[in-house]
């Protein structure tokens, strides 16, 4: 039985560009899906398609078990949509903006009024709740609007980089919330630039690169596949590298990596802590003096970069057409990047 967000097989095209060539997914209820990619791999694309903002050429999905093509209304009616820009009337205190959403929903006056002054809270805007959103800041903004996508508290929620913009202390708070939401039965599907926010958050992770999912697993599953642990070494003096090195050969599986400007020895290995200490002592007795040494696993940073060649941009698209020639600089003329 299919998920609460289902995909099979979503094509669609802009010009002679492809921006989803064949996408995949299937979330089951409850559970959050953090989708993560470079500039121009078609995650907000895919979440355009399935919140009825953009019609594929081919393929089929369903949300909540509606079909997205089919019944296009009763997707919206089901679902709550936080996009990469701040959707708010700006003339509108941030009161009025909850009321306003509540009551489009066709909630009652009342019931509207105290679902605001709830997330009012909850977001940390109930100082600034009388005040026109035109006075925010942007952090503020970005607040008002993930709250105005929870007035209903939906069934299924896809966030497209929510937490851009945000400080650390409130995207702390927005994980918090994301998790209550999640706890309480709610499906998530999740893009973000941060990928600690996918570790943290996500049951599961597809990697998208070129309209494509290129990998998909839980967190350590991809980690897993990235590669074993490592020890890292620094040693105090340069001429300590070759004595270091040979004793990292002698644990290792693999190639010891050295990096002389900054003194540090890499290589992989099995056994985890039981065999660092036995590196440390194998150091001290050849006399090598270290200034550092770890056992390090690999990270989604890792995962990212063995998958698609490079570290996550921290600029994102928003699926708007752009010049053909961005393609060469790495971009899907389809997403346009925009400041983060």
């Amino acid at each position: 039985m299919p998920g609460a967000i289902y995909a099979e097989g979503l094509v669609k095209t802009f010009g002679d560009v492809k921006a989803l060539d064949g996408v995949d997914l299937d979330v089951p209820e409850g559970t959050v899906l953090g989708l993560l990619g470079p500039n121009g791999a078609g995650k907000t694309t895919t979440v355009r398609v399935l919140t009825t903002l953009l019609q594929p050429d081919s393929g089929r999905a369903t949300v909540a078990g509606i079909d997205v093509l089919k019944h296009p209304n009763e997707v919206r009616r089901a679902i709550g949509l936080s996009g990469q820009f701040a959707a708010v009337d700006e003339y509108l205190t941030g009161r009025e903006n909850l009321q306003m959403v509540g009551q489009l929903y066709q909630m009652k006056s009342k019931e509207a009024k105290v679902r605001a002054g709830e997330l009012l809270e909850k977001f940390n805007l109930a100082d600034a709740a009388d005040r026109p959103a035109k006075t925010y800041s942007g952090g503020m903004r970005r607040r008002l609007d993930l709250a105005a996508a929870l007035v209903v508290s939906p069934p299924v929620m896809f966030m497209d980089e929510p937490t851009t913009g945000l400080d650390p202390r409130n995207r702390q708070q927005l994980w918090e919330v994301i998790q209550e939401l999640v706890a309480g039965g709610t499906t998530l599907l999740l893009t973000t630039q941060y990928l600690e926010e996918a570790d943290h958050l996500a049951h599961d992770i597809c990697v998208v690169d070129h309209g494509r999912v290129i990998e998909r697993g839980t967190a350590d599953q991809l980690k897993a596949r990235t590669g074993g642990e490592r020890v890292e070494v620094v040693v105090h003096e340069h001429d300590e590298l070759g004595p270091a090195r040979a004793v990292l050969a002698g644990f290792g599986k693999g190639e010891v990596t050295v990096a002389e400007h900054t003194r540090k020895l890499t290589v992989p290995v099995s056994g985890g802590a039981k065999l660092l200490a036995e590196v440390i002592r194998e150091l001290d007795n050849r006399g090598v003096e270290i200034d550092d040494i770890g056992l390090r696993r690999p990270t989604l940073d890792d995962v990212f970069i063995s998958l698609t060649g490079h570290a996550a941009e921290l600029r994102e698209e928003n699926g708007e057409a752009q010049d053909p020639k961005s393609r060469k600089r790495g971009k899907n003329p389809t997403e346009q990047e925009v400041s983060s």
